[in-house]
C-alpha cells in the first residue's frame, strides 16, 4: 500500500481515523468482493481491503496502542515503517516518512501543532461514564457521545455521522482537524442489522456482515463532509476482530486469527471540485 510521507501531510491536511469496532478481516473482504459495499470499496485502494494484524484483542488495548502510533501490522515479515510514532530510542519502525512526535499521544501532539482533535465515540469504553470511559476520551480537545451511538443502538452510524457532520461544518477553514470516530454498529449485539433476525437468534457472521453492510449505507456522508471541507488523509480500520464460534471461542480479549486478523485502509479524501477547500501555507511541523 502506498505510504505517503506523513511530515508533508501534518499541518497541511485534516485527518480522519475511522475505526470499525469488532470488524473481521474476512467479513470485510468476502463483503467488499461480492460488491456489497459500494460506498467503502470505491474509497478503498484498488477497491479491496489490506490484510493486517491488530496491534490489540479489545477495544482500549487496541486504541491505546494506535494514538501511540502502532496501527494495525500489515499481516507479513516487517519491519513496516509507521505512519505515526512517539519519539522513542531504538524505534525500527520509525522511517523517513513517519510524523515523530514529542507527546505521549497522537491526539495530544495534534492538539499542540494547532489541529481540532474531536472524538465521536461508540463502545463503552468512549462513553464517559467513569474513569476507565473517560480515559481514552480525554486524550482529545473535545469528545463526544450519547447512548444513541451506543452499541445498543439499531441506528448508531447515522447518529455517530450526523454529530460528525455538525463539527465538521462548524470547524473554522483556516484550522485544521482531527477526526476520530469508534463504531459501534459491528460490535455485539449486533443481530438487529439483520432483517428477519431476533434477539433469540443472536449474533452471527450473517448479522455481524449485515452491521457493516448498514455502515456502508451511511458512510457517504461522512466523506462528503470531510471533501467539502479540506483534502482529508483517511485511515479506516478495525481494531480488533471478534469470533463467532470458532474452535468453541465466542467473543474477543483472545488469542485466536479471527480476532487478531483486521481490515486496514488509508486514502486520501479529494475535495470536491466547486466546494470550499483550504490548504495551509504553513510548513508542516
Amino acid at each position: 500500500m502506498y505510504r505517503p510521507d506523513m511530515n508533508e501531510v501534518v499541518g497541511r491536511n485534516d485527518l480522519l481515523l475511522l475505526t470499525l469496532d469488532t470488524l473481521r478481516y474476512d467479513v470485510a473482504a468476502a463483503e467488499t468482493a461480492a460488491g456489497h459495499l459500494p460506498n467503502l470499496a470505491a474509497a478503498l485502494p484498488g477497491g479491496t481491503w489490506e490484510e493486517r494484524h491488530a496491534p490489540g484483542n479489545f477495544t482500549y488495548a487496541s486504541h491505546q496502542a494506535m494514538f501511540a502510533g502502532f496501527l494495525p501490522t500489515p499481516a507479513a515479515p516487517g519491519p513496516h515503517p509507521r505512519l505515526f510514532a512517539a519519539r522513542f530510542a531504538g524505534s525500527e519502525t520509525t522511517a523517513p516518512g513517519t510524523f515523530v512526535f514529542d507527546e505521549p499521544d497522537l491526539p495530544t501532539a495534534l492538539t499542540v501543532l494547532g489541529y481540532r482533535t474531536v472524538c465521536i465515540g461508540g463502545v463503552g469504553f468512549f462513553n464517559k461514564q467513569g474513569a476507565l470511559g473517560s480515559t481514552l476520551p480525554g486524550l482529545f480537545a473535545e469528545s463526544y457521545w450519547e447512548p444513541s451511538f451506543s452499541v445498543a443502538s439499531p441506528t448508531s452510524f447515522e447518529a455517530q455521522v450526523e454529530c460528525a457532520r455538525r463539527l465538521i461544518a462548524e470547524t473554522p477553514a483556516d484550522q485544521r482537524l482531527f477526526l476520530f470516530l469508534n463504531v459501534s454498529a459491528l460490535h455485539q449485539p449486533n443481530w438487529f442489522h439483520l432483517p428477519g433476525a431476533t434477539r433469540d437468534s443472536g449474533d452471527t457472521l450473517e448479522t455481524h456482515a449485515a452491521a457493516l453492510r448498514y455502515v456502508d449505507r451511511h458512510i457517504p456522508p461522512l466523506f462528503d463532509a470531510l471533501r467539502a471541507r479540506s483534502r482529508c488523509f483517511a485511515i479506516v480500520c478495525s481494531d480488533h476482530g471478534t469470533t463467532y464460534g470458532e474452535d468453541g471461542y465466542t467473543g474477543h480479549r483472545l488469542g485466536h486469527p479471527s480476532v487478531w486478523t483486521v481490515p486496514y485502509a488509508h486514502f486520501f479524501l479529494e475535495p470536491h471540485p466547486d466546494g470550499p477547500a483550504h490548504e495551509s501555507s504553513e510548513d508542516p511541523a
